[in-house]
């Protein structure tokens, strides 16, 4: 599906940056039996309503002009979120030094999650806290949210 996401990221683009925002993510992924196209926006300050249907409306246009989809799909736009899944070098670098929640495939040293500082970022593998962890074993990782 790289194929689609890459095609709604060079549409959306321009649009989002019209609207004042940044490109954080897309996903183009089947859930209980239905295709979701979902844009994911950041802006400095926050996401508000009127952010996403600044993207939403045009973007909708450029994605019925362009048809990059093959059937139906349900598209959404939305603020990335305070707890965003960190996926690309950029997201990496952007967070540096930023408190992360780390979830790894299996335990590592009988751990199986970690919080703490976001210290590094190399070729998908994370380190945080200092400690290093390798990306064959990192399932997720997001930015820490305190309530």
């Amino acid at each position: 599906m790289a194929k689609v996401t890459d095609a709604v990221a060079e549409l959306a683009l321009p649009i989002v940056e019209r609207a004042g925002c940044t490109l954080w993510d897309v996903e183009y992924v089947k859930e209980a039996g239905e295709w979701f196209l979902r844009v994911y926006i950041d802006r400095e300050g926050g996401v508000d309503i009127d952010c996403c249907e600044a993207v939403s409306r045009p973007l909708s246009d450029a994605l019925d002009e362009a048809d990059p989809i093959q059937g139906s799909y349900t598209f959404e736009v939305s603020s990335a979120g305070l707890d965003r899944a960190l996926k690309k070098p950029e997201h990496f670098q952007r967070c540096m030094g930023q408190k992360v929640d780390l979830k790894l495939y299996r335990p590592v040293d009988g751990v199986k999650e970690r919080t703490g500082a976001l210290t590094g970022y190399e070729d998908g593998a994370v380190s945080v806290d200092g400690v290093r962890f390798e990306k064959k074993d990192v399932a997720q990782v997001r930015l820490h949210v305190e309530f």
